[in-house]
C-alpha cells in the first residue's frame, strides 16, 4: 500500500477542493492506519494535520479523530505518542469533534493499562483536550490519582494534565488547589518536582478567594525556601498569577521591585526585569511615580552591570510609550509641578544616550523622545534641543557599523527622529542637513535606513524637498559601483527620496542621473521596484519608460502583459497631467488620449489575470478611474453645449444633461464606496487613496448641484469636513488643496451671480480640469497584498449534483447549517482583524409548480441575517427556512466580516442552492378530492377503499 495519493493531495497549498477529494484523501489516510507497518501507520498518522488544513470542516475532522482515537487506543506506545503529538498540532480544530464521548471514551480506555507509560501519555493526551472536556469528572479522578503515582514520568503528566484543566476548569482548581499546596510543602516531595508543581498555581484565578490564597502559598514559599530557582520559579508564578487576576497587580509590582532593588543575585534581578516589563505592556496605568522614581531610575542609574542596567531600560522605555508617563510628569495634588529636566528619569535617559554599549543607548534614545513628545511645549525646548543631539550621536555612531546590532539601534534612532520631527518640524532642517552629511560617510546598509527616514520626512515636509535634491543627485552618482543586493537596495532607496522630495515633477537632469545607474548595475527587480515607487509617487512618464523597457525581459506573458498595462495606465496619467489651465479642447482631446490608454492598458491587465491571481482589485479600480475620466469628458462637453445656441433652446437641455451628469458622479462614488467596503486586506493608504476618489465624485455632484440645478438645496457639510483629516501623503495634500480651492471658487460665485452663465459653466470646467492634474499615486495594494484573508464555506444539506435541487415539503421548514473556515496568509491580521462574520440568506422563488397559483415572482424573496464570533477561525449557525409556496426557490447565501472597529466590509463568498418545495400527501390528497367535486365523493361506497 502506498501514501502516494494522499501526500500528492496534501502537498498543495491551495484551496477550495471538493469534499469528494478530501474523502479520497482521508480513505487512503485510513487505509495507512490499517497497515500493518508500523512505518506506514506512522506516515500516515502525521499526514493528518495536513488534511485538517486541506478541509478544516467538522464532518471530516470529527471522522479523522475517530480513527485516530481507536489507532491510540489499539497502537503501541509509538503510535500513541504520534496521536498525541497530532492533537496538540491539530488544537484549533478539537471543537469540531461532533462525537465527543465516543472519542474520548477511546482514549480514556488506556488510562487503565499497566503500562505507566501508556498512562502518561494518555495523561498528556486528556490535557491537550481540556478545551473540550473541561468538566469531564473522570478525567479529573485519573489525573488526581496519578498525581500520586510513584512513576515519575506519570507523574509529570499528570502535572501537565492537571495544569491544563485548572486553567479551562473552576471547579478543578478549586479542587485541585489543595492537593498542590500539600504537595509543594510536603517534606517527602522532591525539590524537582515542587518546581514542576508551583507553575500550576499561575491557572487559579477564576474568582478572587482562589487566587488570594494562592498568592498568599507563593508568598510562604518564597520566604520559606530562598534558593535561587525556586524564587525565581515561584515569582513568575507570582506575576502571572497577578496579570490574570488584575487586582494583585500593584502589590506584584512592589514586590518585583524590592527583588530587583535588594537582592544580590543576578538571575533574580533579571527575572525581576522581565516580569516588569510584562506587567508594564499588561497594565502600564497601574504604575505609580514611585515605582518608576524611586526603584527603576535609582537601580538602573547605580547598576554597575550593562545587562540589568539594559533590561531595565528596556521596562522604562515600555513605559515611556504609554499613559504612565504623563502619569509621572502630572503634579500631585496640593505639590508643585517638577521640570522636566530636573527629574531623575531625564537623567537616567540623557545619561544612558551616550553610554559605550548601543542597545543601552537605543533605549536611552527612545526614553528622551517620548519624554519630549509628552511635556508641553514651554518645558521642553531645551530638551528638544538634548534629545535632538542625542539621536545625532547615536545616528553617527552606527552608521559606520555594519553589524545587525548597530544597524538595529540604527532603525531605533531613525525611527524616533521621524516621531520627534513630526511633532517639532521647527527641528527639521538642521536634521535634514545632518542626515544628508551622514549619507556620504556612512555604510551602504546604514544609508539604506537613512533614505527611508528622509523619504518620511519629506513626506511629512514637502518644502524641505528642493534642499534634498542636489545632494541625493551627487550620492546617486556615485553609488552603484556593484551588483550586490546592498547596492540595489541602495538604488532603489535612493530613488525613492528623490521622488518624494521631487513631488511628481522630474527634472530631465534626474532621470538621466537614474537611467545611467539603472542602465549600469540595475538588475530588472531593481528597475522594477524604482518604476513601481515612481507609479507611487505620480511620476508616470518616468515611470512609463521603465515599464515599459522591462516588458521584454520578463519569461511569462502574463508578467508580460502586467507590465504592459502598468505602462498604458501611466501614459495615461501623464497626458492628464499635461492639460492646461483653461484649455477646454486641449483637455478634451488629452482626455480623449489617456482613455485610449486605459482601454489598451485594462485589455493587458484582464490578460494578465490568472485563476491564482485574479487581480480582482486591481481591474476594479481602474475601471472606475476610466469610467470617472469619462464622465468628466462628458461634463467638460455638457458645459460646452451652454455657450452655444440661443437662451430658450439650452435651458431645458442643460438642465436635463447636468442632471444625468449629477447621478452618473453619484453612482460612481456608490461604486467607489462599493470597491473601499470590498479591500478588507487592503492597507490604509489604498483606502484612503479610493476614499478620495470618491469624495472626489462627491465634489462634482455637488457643484453641479449648486451651480446649475438647485443652489438654493445645495450643501456643502459633507465636502466641507474634508480636511478635518490630517494629511499623510503628497496624493492626498494635492487633492485636498483641489477640494479646498474648488469649494472657495464655487461659494464666492453662489454668492454673487444668479445661474446659469458663462462664469457657472467656467468654474465647472476649470474645476474638472483641476481634478484631472493630479496624478493618480498607485499604492502599494495595488503591486502587492501584505494580508490575505479568505472564508471558506460550506453548506449542509447539499445537494448530490450542482444542478439538482433540495426536496422540502411545503408544509415543513428547512434548516439550513452553514459553517465556515477564516483562512489567512502569512501576516494574518496586520492592518485589521475579523470580530464577527456576518452571515446573510436570500430566498427568491424562481419557478412556481403549477399555473393556479399566480402572483409576481419577486415578492416572494426573504431574507435573513445573522452575526457569528468565529472562534479558531471556525463558526456555524444554522437558519429555518419556510418555502409555503410550491415551486423552485433560490438560495443564496453570503458571507462579510465586522472589524474590530465595527465596520462591515464585503469579502464575500456567495453561494447558492436550488430547493423544490413540493407539496406534501396529505394536501395533495385533500386538493384531489376537491377538484373531484361532490359527485365523485357520492359514487364512492364503503368498500371503495379496498
Amino acid at each position: 500500500m502506498s501514501l502516494s495519493t494522499a501526500r500528492s493531495f496534501l502537498s498543495e497549498a491551495c484551496y477550495g477542493e471538493q469534499e469528494l477529494d478530501a474523502n479520497s484523501a482521508l480513505m487512503e489516510l485510513d487505509k495507512g492506519l490499517r497497515s500493518g507497518k508500523l512505518g506506514e501507520q506512522c506516515e500516515a498518522v502525521v499526514l493528518f494535520p495536513k488534511l485538517f488544513q486541506k478541509y478544516p470542516f467538522p464532518i471530516l475532522i470529527n471522522s479523522a479523530f475517530l480513527k485516530l482515537a481507536d489507532i491510540f487506543r489499539l497502537g503501541n506506545n509509538f503510535l500513541r505518542l504520534c496521536v498525541l503529538k497530532v492533537t496538540q498540532q491539530s488544537e484549533k480544530h478539537l471543537e469540531k469533534i461532533l462525537n465527543v464521548d465516543e472519542f474520548l471514551k477511546r482514549v480514556f480506555s488506556v488510562i487503565h493499562s499497566n503500562d505507566p507509560v501508556a498512562r502518561a501519555i494518555t495523561l498528556r493526551m486528556l490535557g491537550s483536550l481540556a478545551s473540550i472536556i473541561p468538566e469531564r469528572k473522570n478525567a479529573h479522578h485519573s489525573i488526581r490519582q496519578s498525581l500520586d503515582s510513584h512513576d515519575n514520568v506519570e507523574v509529570e503528566a499528570a502535572i501537565f494534565a492537571a495544569a491544563s484543566f485548572s486553567a479551562q476548569s473552576k471547579d478543578f482548581a478549586a479542587g485541585i488547589c489543595n492537593k498542590v499546596s500539600e504537595m509543594i510543602q510536603g517534606l517527602d516531595t522532591p525539590v524537582e518536582l515542587k518546581l514542576k508543581l508551583i507553575p500550576m498555581l499561575q491557572h487559579m484565578h477564576h474568582d478572587a478567594s482562589l487566587a488570594s490564597s494562592s498568592r498568599e502559598l507563593l508568598q510562604h514559599l518564597v520566604n520559606s525556601y530562598p534558593s535561587t530557582p525556586m524564587v525565581i520559579v515561584t515569582l513568575h508564578t507570582f506575576t502571572q498569577l497577578a496579570a490574570s487576576s488584575l487586582i494583585h497587580i500593584p502589590k506584584q509590582l512592589q514586590l518585583l521591585l524590592q527583588y530587583l532593588k535588594d537582592d544580590p543575585r543576578k538571575a533574580v534581578k533579571r527575572l525581576a526585569i522581565n516580569d516588569l516589563k510584562l506587567l508594564a505592556k499588561k497594565a502600564p496605568h497601574l504604575w505609580m511615580r514611585e515605582d518608576t522614581q524611586v526603584t527603576l531610575c535609582e537601580c538602573a542609574l547605580s547598576s554597575p552591570y550593562n545587562s540589568l542596567k539594559l533590561g531595565m531600560l528596556a521596562v522604562i522605555s515600555t513605559l515611556s510609550g504609554t499613559i504612565a508617563i504623563k502619569q509621572y510628569f502630572s503634579a500631585a495634588a496640593g505639590s508643585t509641578p517638577v521640570p522636566p529636566r530636573l527629574t531623575d528619569l531625564v537623567k537616567l535617559a540623557q545619561e544612558c544616550c551616550y553610554h559605550s554599549n548601543l542597545c543601552v543607548s537605543g533605549h536611552g534614545v527612545n526614553v528622551l523622545t517620548n519624554i519630549a513628545l509628552s511635556c508641553p511645549d514651554k518645558d521642553c525646548v531645551q530638551l528638544e534641543q538634548d534629545t535632538l543631539l542625542a539621536l545625532q550621536s547615536l545616528v553617527t555612531l552606527c552608521s559606520q557599523d555594519p553589524s545587525p546590532r548597530a544597524q538595529a539601534m540604527l532603525k531605533t534612532a531613525l525611527t524616533s527622529l521621524v516621531r520627534l520631527l513630526k511633532n517639532r518640524s521647527e527641528l527639521s532642517q538642521s536634521a535634514v542637513e545632518f542626515l544628508l552629511g551622514q549619507l556620504h560617510v556612512s555604510c551602504d546598509w546604514s544609508r539604506v535606513s537613512m533614505c527611508h527616514a528622509l523619504a518620511a520626512i519629506a513626506a511629512q515636509l514637502p518644502v524641505l524637498g528642493d534642499a534634498m535634491l542636489p545632494d541625493l543627485l551627487d550620492l546617486y552618482r556615485v553609488t552603484g559601483h556593484s551588483s550586490t543586493d546592498r547596492q540595489q537596495e541602495l538604488l532603489v532607496s535612493l530613488a525613492t527620496v528623490i521622488f518624494v522630495a521631487s513631488q511628481s515633477s522630474l527634472s530631465a537632469e534626474v532621470k538621466t542621473v537614474i537611467k545611467q545607474q539603472m542602465d549600469n548595475v540595475a538588475n530588472g527587480w531593481t528597475v522594477y521596484r524604482i518604476a513601481r515607487q515612481a507609479s507611487h509617487m505620480g511620476c508616470h512618464d518616468f515611470s512609463s519608460e521603465l515599464y515599459q523597457s522591462l516588458r521584454t525581459r520578463v519569461a511569462s506573458e502574463h508578467f508580460y502583459f502586467w507590465l504592459n498595462s502598468l505602462k498604458e495606465f501611466s501614459q495615461a496619467e501623464q497626458c492628464l497631467s499635461l492639460i492646461q489651465d483653461g484649455d477646454y479642447s486641449g483637455a478634451m482631446s488629452a482626455i480623449a488620449e489617456a482613455l485610449r490608454s486605459y482601454q489598451k492598458g485594462m485589455a493587458s491587465l484582464t490578460a494578465a489575470s490568472t485563476p491564482l491571481s485574479p487581480l480582482s482589485f486591481q481591474c476594479d479600480l481602474m475601471k472606475l478611474r476610466m469610467d470617472t475620466v469619462q464622465a468628466l469628458c462628458q461634463l467638460l462637453c455638457t458645459c460646452n453645449t451652454l455657450t452655444s445656441g440661443n437662451q430658450l433652446q439650452r435651458c431645458g437641455r442643460i438642465s436635463l444633461q447636468m442632471k444625468v451628469c449629477m447621478d452618473e458622479f453619484r453612482s460612481l462614488a456608490a461604486r467607489y464606496a462599493d470597491l473601499h467596503h470590498s479591500s478588507f486586506d487592503a492597507d490604509f493608504a489604498t483606502l484612503r487613496n479610493v476614499e478620495l476618489q470618491q469624495q472626489s465624485c462627491l465634489l462634482v455632484s455637488h457643484v453641479i448641484e449648486a451651480l446649475v440645478l438647485d443652489p438654493q438645496a445645495a450643501s456643502f457639510q459633507e465636502c466641507g469636513s474634508l480636511g478635518a483629516l490630517q494629511t499623510e501623503s503628497e496624493y492626498e495634500r494635492r487633492m485636498m488643496s483641489v477640494f479646498h480651492k474648488v469649494l472657495e471658487e464655487v461659494e464666492g460665485l453662489r454668492q454673487k451671480h444668479p445661474p446659469v452663465s458663462h462664469l457657472h459653466t467656467g468654474c465647472l470646467c476649470d474645476a474638472v480640469i483641476a481634478l484631472l492634474k493630479v496624478p493618480l499615486s498607485f499604492e502599494r495594494y495595488f503591486f502587492q497584498k501584505l494580508q490575505s484573508t479568505s472564508i471558506k464555506l460550506a453548506l449542509s444539506p447539499s445537494p448530490r449534483t450542482s444542478t439538482e435541487p433540495i426536496p422540502v415539503q411545503s408544509s415543513q421548514q428547512l434548516t439550513l447549517k452553514v459553517e465556515g473556515v477564516v483562512q489567512h496568509g502569512s501576516t494574518p491580521g496586520l492592518f485589521r482583524k475579523i470580530q464577527s462574520v456576518c452571515l446573510s440568506v436570500t430566498t427568491v422563488l424562481q419557478s412556481k409548480a403549477s399555473a393556479e397559483q399566480k402572483g409576481a415572482l419577486d415578492t416572494k424573496t426573504n431574507e435573513m441575517e445573522q452575526r457569528v464570533e468565529p472562534h479558531n477561525d471556525y463558526f456555524s449557525t444554522q437558519f429555518l427556512l419556510n418555502f409555503s409556496v410550491l415551486g423552485t426557490h433560490a438560495v443564496t447565501v453570503e458571507a462579510s466580516v465586522v472589524d474590530q472597529s465595527g465596520a462591515q466590509w464585503k469579502t464575500g463568498p456567495k453561494m447558492s442552492l436550488s430547493v423544490k418545495s413540493l407539496e406534501d400527501p396529505y394536501s395533495q390528497q385533500l386538493r384531489l378530492q376537491l377538484q373531484q367535486g361532490p359527485g365523485a365523493q357520492a359514487q364512492r361506497g364503503p368498500y371503495t377503499r379496498f
